[in-house]
This record gives C-alpha cells, structure tokens and sequence, in this order.
C-alpha cells in the first residue's frame, strides 16, 4: 500500500518530506519521490528501491521549496522504475496516486487521440494528463481538480500540485485513507496519522467523496457535488512512532521480541488483573441478545478470525460466519438485522474488509472493529471499538498484531460467554 505526504510550509520542506516517508515503509514499496515547487518551478528527485536511494540522490541534487509531496509506491500498473516512480510531472501538474485507476485505460486511449503524450507505464498518469488537459482548456485549478474528479473511477488518494500555484497542495479521497494535518502558520497531509505525527497532533480526516483545497493557514473540504463540507478536527492519538530497529537485524525480529510486552497491554484492556476476570465486553454490541456473528478479514486477521469462530462458537455458543472479506462482499449472503458484525484489522484501512463492513451496516448490523489504530476508517465506521494495542508494525509479516488479535479475541469470546449465560464463574 502505497504512502502519501504532503507539507504547505514556510521553510525548506524536502528533509521533512523524507523523514515523514520513513514512517511509512511499513506499507512497503519499490520506489519513491519528491517534488516541490521553487522559484515558480516544479523539480522532483525519484530512484527505485528504498528510501537511502532518494536520499542519496537529495544530498548529490538537494530539492528547494517550501511546499511539497512525496510518495512511497508500491507498483501495480508499470515496472518499479524511477520512471514509473510518483511524482508523475505533465505540463505543470505534479500528481501522487495511492490505489487504482479502473478505468485508466479509456481515459488513456481518449487523452493520446487528443495529443497527449505518456510518459510511464502507470495508470497514475491518465489523472495529470487530465488536469493538464482541462488546465489548456481554460479551467481554473479547483475546477479542473473537480471536473477531473468526475471521470476518474477506482480508488485513490491522490495529492497534487499545480506549477502556477506555490501555496496549496489539493488532495482527494475514495477508498485509501488520507489525513490533514494542522499546524502553526502550516498544514500536512498524510496517508495516515503516523506519518504526521512529528509535526502535529491535530488531524483532519477525509472520508470517501471528498476533495479538498490546503493553503497554509487551513482547508477547504467539497464533496463530489463541489459543495463546501466541514470535517471534525480532532486530536491523534498516534504517538510519534520512532522508525528504530534498535538493536535487531530487522523490524520483524524487534516485534517478535516485543510481543510479551504488547500482549500484556492488550489484555489489561480487557482483564482486571486483580480479580482475574475478562471486563464487560461491549455497551454497544449485546453478546445476549444477538443470534449469530458475522466475522471478515483479510490474510493474517482472517487467520485471527478462524480461530476466533472456534472461541466464539465452543464458549459462547455463539454461531459464526466468517469469510475473506474479498469474498464476503461479493458473496451478498442474508444476514439479519438482529446480527452482529465483527471486522478484524491491523491497520483499520483494508480496501476489502471495509467493503464488507459497509455491507453488513447497510444490513443493520451492529459493527465491532479489532484494529489496532484507534483513528482509523474501520474504527470510525464501527460501533464498537476493540483496540489490539500492538503499537506500530513495520514488518510486512504480521507478528505482534497476530498475536494481539488472538489475544482480544480470546477475551470478546469469553466476555460473550459470561453475558450470555454459557461460561460460568468458576470457569
């Protein structure tokens, strides 16, 4: 999953552009960039592979400017090459992308009929062109970000720059998350709150339909009818994070290592310790009542999740549903409305799992998240919060969060089986 930042500043933003990447390798990648706009100009530094790659060509070529956005790109459509890499430069617009495109492929085809010349193998590039092409048109920069946001389909974050504008940084969201961020004379925009956190604690997020404008006093949200919308501000809870290995080989053997100390945090969330019982479950969801349980995840949780249908079904006796959420969303299986839900997530932001979440809600179910980012879109849109408390996982192979997830698990099954009569006192 690829990572976004962007910074509207007063001084130099480049050093803090990179910094601000490392806090999201832990999504993975192939390849990243940086372009800002000095001196009325547009200017980028891109290389392929990790981020010491970027860095090495800034310091041979350092990158002026005090606004600026970076990517961290994981590749789909296009080899991961530095000419793949975001961001994509088209007649004065700079873009970075995270998702994809779906119908990238007729608006390339309609684009390079009206003279449009590609230059990478991405589907990213089809929203450049676009702007630019509305730009030559003689639409202004807010109405061809709207009218470019009307022909593109799929799902993105996107960031974007316009040359002839050095103070505003417009950005839009459906489907992968993006965060505004509020500072002092400043503003941020990230892919998540992690990646903003050394500069502020006050986040702004958007949610799926919405684009919005960034200067450096503030922000201007629309939703797809371009209509002003207000967004709550609220404060993160995201500590900043150090990316640290300490003393381990990599990010993988440091969060095995830390998982007897992350488990112990999580349970304590769920167990008083002194009288050594599982707390009340949930206000929200009532274990008693409900008939069944539904439960979607992907990979690692979905794993979690088949061993948490065990717990559920043998101490609760509660019957359990469960489905990969890329499954679950197609499946349309009748649920009832009496049913509860639960969505099991490290980062809270899974494309499909979410999808699947929004389906049982349409259904009128009642929505429990297992994430372990309190502020993420899958917390947000659930009833019931039940936070994992693994900290941050850098390594692509979940470790700690695993374990974390069984660990709630475990305690949600037997909280259901106290309400509802199945697990007794003594057990």
């Amino acid at each position: 999953m690829c990572g976004i930042v962007g910074i509207v500043g007063q001084q130099p933003v480049s050093e803090r552009l990179g910094d601000a990447l490392k806090r999201l390798e832990y999504r993975g990648y192939d390849s990243a960039g940086i372009a800002t706009i000095d001196g009325g100009a547009l200017d980028r530094r891109r290389a392929e592979g990790k981020l010491v790659n970027l860095e090495a060509r800034l310091k041979e070529e350092p990158l002026a400017g005090s606004i600026g956005i970076a990517h961290t790109r994981w590749a789909t459509h296009g080899a991961p090459t530095e000419r793949n890499a975001h961001p994509h430069f088209t007649d004065g617009v700079a873009v970075v992308h995270n998702g994809i495109v779906e119908n990238f492929s007729e608006l390339k085809d309609e684009l390079s009929e009206l003279g449009a010349e590609f230059q990478t193998e991405t589907d990213t590039e089809v929203v450049a062109q676009l702007l630019a092409r509305f730009r030559r048109d003689g639409m202004g920069r807010r109405e061809a970000m709207h009218a470019m946001l009307k022909r593109v389909r799929g799902a993105y974050a996107l960031a974007v720059l316009f040359e002839d504008d050095p103070s505003t940084i417009m950005a839009a969201r459906n489907g992968p998350p993006l965060a505004i961020g509020h500072g002092n004379g400043e503003m941020f925009l990230g892919s998540d709150a992690i990646a903003l956190a050394p500069f502020t604690n006050e986040i702004t997020y958007l949610v799926d339909g919405d684009w919005a404008v960034i200067g450096k006093t503030g922000v201007h949200i629309f939703d797809m009818d371009g209509k002003v919308i207000t967004r709550p501000r609220q404060v993160s809870t995201a500590a900043a994070y150090m990316v640290d290995k300490g003393n381990h080989r990599h990010f993988m053997e440091k969060e095995i290592y830390e998982q007897p100390e992350v488990i112990s945090h999580a349970l304590s969330h769920y167990i008083n310790f002194i009288d050594h019982r599982v707390l009340p479950v949930s206000d929200d969801i009532d274990f008693a009542k409900v008939p069944s349980l539904a439960i979607s995840a992907c990979g690692t949780a979905y794993l979690a999740g088949l061993i948490g249908k065990y717990w559920f079904e043998r101490y609760a006796r509660l019957p359990v549903e469960i489905d990969v959420a890329s499954e679950f969303r197609y499946r349309e299986i009748p649920l009832s409305s009496q049913s509860a839900a639960l969505f099991i997530s490290q980062s809270g932001e899974t494309a499909d799992t979410l999808a699947s979440l929004r389906y049982c809600k349409d259904h009128g179910l009642k929505i429990g998240a297992v994430v372990n980012t309190r502020e993420s879109t899958i917390a947000r849109e659930s009833d019931a919060v039940f936070p994992i408390l693994a900290g941050p996982e850098i390594g692509v192979a979940s470790t700690k969060a695993f374990t974390c997830q069984l660990a709630v698990l475990a305690a949600l099954a037997i909280g259901a089986g106290r309400a509802r009569g199945t697990v007794s006192e003594q057990e």
